[in-house]
């Protein structure tokens, strides 16, 4: 094996190495923000049950030990409720077409940090881009009706294609990848696909942004011609 080889396999291994700490950067800082997430509502139900004793004691009369023994147990209900129901989902099992369609970004993208090891450099690279845009996606996605195109075009790309092209990789043994069909190897063909999944991504994003730049300039607008108008007249 010669030294230029041996340099490239290095690069190509600390390429990797950063993407893959750019995504776990990003999938660790949202778990760190649903979990503070969950204490501050878990703080919350505790002030709005001790909220609820001290307007009880004010207009009905004093809570008594019964009271406080109540509000305990509501306030213990109400922690193990949150902590082990929490609003997202952080997981890196295979994401389902079925899940909540503003979930859905969040979820693949944790999935596909687990898969990332077993794809060629050039796709691994790819996948980072593409948990970027998936992260941004995300809010987008909150706000667009489920019964649109383009939320099953959305919901398609991410919860179905997407996970079986990567799917499809990983499943054809390492040592037929070299070989690959009619003339076409493995690698290249994840690396097509990838990016083609990759300017759906923006093309989506664009399109939803879009939507929201014409709202905006309707509203715009409206508000000249309403508040403009009334003072011309």
């Amino acid at each position: 094996m010669s030294a230029e080889t041996i340099l490239r396999r290095a690069e190509d291994a600390l390429t990797r190495h950063r993407a893959d700490s750019r995504l776990a950067q990003r999938v660790r800082a949202r778990k760190r923000r649903a979990f503070f997430g969950r204490i501050g509502r878990i703080a919350g139900a505790g002030a709005a049950i001790l909220l609820g004793m001290f307007l009880w004691g004010i207009v009905i009369g004093p809570v008594g030990v019964t009271g406080v023994m109540i509000a305990v147990v509501a306030f213990l209900i109400a922690a193990v409720a949150l902590i082990l129901f929490p609003r997202t989902l952080h997981v890196s099992t295979e994401p389902e077409p079925t899940t909540e369609l503003a979930l859905l970004p969040l979820k693949t993208e944790e999935w596909l940090l687990s898969q990332r090891r077993l794809l060629p450099p050039p796709a691994a690279r790819l996948l980072d881009g593409i948990g970027l845009k998936l992260e941004q996606l995300a809010p987008q996605l909150e706000r667009i009706d489920e019964r649109e195109p383009l939320a099953g075009d959305a919901r398609r790309l991410i919860g179905e294609d997407l996970p079986d092209l990567v799917k499809s990789y990983t499943q054809v043994p390492p040592a037929h990848r070299k070989s690959g069909l009619n003339g076409i190897l493995p690698d290249k063909q994840i690396v097509d696909a990838l990016t083609v999944v990759d300017g759906q991504l923006s093309r989506i994003s664009e399109q939803l942004a879009a939507g929201d730049l014409t709202k905006l300039a309707t509203q715009g607008r409206y508000l000249e011609l309403k508040y403009q108008g009334d003072g011309a007249a």
